[in-house]
């Protein structure tokens, strides 16, 4: 099962004057709607990943600043299951200078955050990297499973330094998302793949090629199938195994820690205490019975007198025979 949870769907979302949306429609979503123009391009796009080999995806609505369901409403939603493939709804949130004020992951927004299967975080600064690293990995119904840095802007110095902030995201649940169309986009440029070459090289060494996935990304042109990009982790300092997991296996856990954030307390069902059932012909009551009967046996041969010695015989009669 090889999985690609970033593929974009629509433009970016501003969600800078999210605070000045009337109080009146808080809580109240907005209708969602697909456009057959749009609806084709999906198809177009799936058909794609389907014939490369893709059996999971997760189509990306992106909001930079702050998130409101008013504001932002859910057009994922209209989006049908299709056979052969599972399509799964992945909401990211790009952390500016502001997000420290709030990024919308509030407890009020819980009933709308969870038409999303997947909450992902893209930090743009050291304060907003530790933010997602810190508080917003921690499980909780508004907890980010997926914390996604811009790869082809300028390397900033330290900023994957902190080994200790990148490994508490990863024992709190959360990886790190590396997006391989930059490397192949003749859109990057030459300054951009290089940017990429270098942040790419730097996250891998601290997260120890643990806690990564690989996805795509990009438009059409750029996708790639799963070998192609199993080949292209190697090249970044990632050991096969890793290079495969963070395709299959790391997504597979990921997956089953976004369905705990649709419970209570990361609980996915509740235990039940079965009573054993006692049955005449049931097989462990016969043991029971026949061991409890050897019991009884061998109190009953403890209890029987032990057998009375032979007689001694006489001295003399000993050594008259001794001298026949």
């Amino acid at each position: 099962m090889y999985c690609d949870l970033n593929v974009p769907f629509g433009p970016t979302l501003d969600g800078s004057n999210a605070k000045s949306s009337n109080t009146k429609d808080k809580g109240k979503l907005k209708e969602a709607s697909l456009t057959p123009k749009d609806q084709s391009v999906l198809d177009a796009r799936i058909d794609l990943l389907v014939h490369l080999g893709f059996t999971v995806i997760a189509l990306n609505q992106t909001v930079r600043g702050a998130y409101n369901p008013t504001l932002h409403p859910n057009t994922l939603l209209g989006v049908k299951p299709r056979d052969g493939i599972l399509i799964l709804r992945r909401l990211t949130i790009v952390l500016t200078d502001e997000s420290d004020k709030g990024c919308g992951l509030v407890n009020s927004n819980t009933e709308a955050l969870k038409s999303y299967d997947i909450i992902a975080l893209r930090p743009t600064t050291h304060p907003s990297l530790s933010l997602a690293c810190l508080t917003h990995s921690v499980p909780s119904p508004t907890a980010a499973h997926i914390i996604s840095v811009d790869l082809t802007s300028e390397p900033r110095e330290g900023f994957f330094r902190k080994q200790s902030l990148i490994q508490t995201a990863i024992k709190n649940g959360a990886v790190f998302e590396i997006c391989y169309a930059p490397a192949v986009s003749e859109g990057s440029g030459d300054k951009g793949r290089l940017n990429w070459w270098v942040n790419v090289k730097e996250l891998v060494r601290a997260t120890k090629g643990k806690g990564i996935i690989l996805s795509g990304g990009g438009e059409s042109p750029d996708l790639r199938g799963p070998k192609d990009i199993m080949n292209l982790a190697t090249l970044l300092g990632c050991k096969q195994d890793q290079a495969h997991a963070a395709l299959t296996k790391t997504v597979e856990s990921l997956m089953l820690r976004a369905q705990t954030r649709q419970t209570y307390r990361a609980v996915l069902s509740e235990p039940k205490l079965v009573m054993p059932v006692e049955t005449e012909n049931h097989p462990d009551a016969d043991s029971a019975s026949s061991s409890k009967r050897r019991m009884e046996e061998s109190d009953e041969h403890d209890h029987e007198p032990s057998p009375a010695p032979p007689p001694k015989r006489p001295r003399k009669e000993k050594q008259k025979s001794r001298q026949k």
